[in-house]
């Protein structure tokens, strides 16, 4: 929580301003719900689903890690942003999949289970609006790569 406070007093940069800041606010309370509810899932009724409740604490550190991820600037935590909302999309869809198919895998909800559909779908978008946002955020490295194949084409 202290990471989300810190956010919304943080100056604003053209990385934290409008959506950017939503969507790690987002992704800051999808991560303390996911922590929340597969804490408490382990600690009660673990012996009743262990995949299915080791599947949503997964999510939990999945969360927690890209929203510190989108918070930062690096070129290192950009790819670590990529690598855990890509994780978290294929998590997402794979288990969706699962969920509906088999779901006699998932006697209990998992945070991605049913496409997301516990938490009105947002693990299932929120992937697709991260990765969006980072492929308009890409560093100015990544940017300055691209630039003279551009120029070169250009000039054909």
């Amino acid at each position: 929580m202290g990471l989300i406070l810190e956010l919304m007093v943080q100056k604003s940069s053209s990385r934290f301003a409008g959506a950017g800041r939503l969507l790690i606010v987002v992704y800051g309370i999808l991560a303390l719900a996911a922590a929340g509810r597969s804490m408490v899932q382990i600690l009660t009724r673990f012996e009743v689903a262990p995949l299915a409740y080791s599947l949503s604490a997964l999510a939990a550190v999945v969360y927690i890690v890209a929203t510190i991820a989108l918070t930062r600037t690096s070129a290192r935590w950009y790819r670590i942003a990529w690598a855990t909302i890509g994780f978290e999309f294929v998590g997402v869809l794979v288990v969706g999949l699962l969920s509906v198919f088999d779901p006699v895998l998932f006697p209990s909800n998992t945070v991605w289970s049913y496409f997301g559909f516990g938490y009105v779908f947002i693990p299932l978008v929120l992937p697709v609006l991260g990765m969006l946002w980072l492929y308009r955020r890409r560093p100015a490295s990544t940017v300055s790569k691209q630039l003279p194949d551009a120029a070169a084409t250009e000039q054909r």
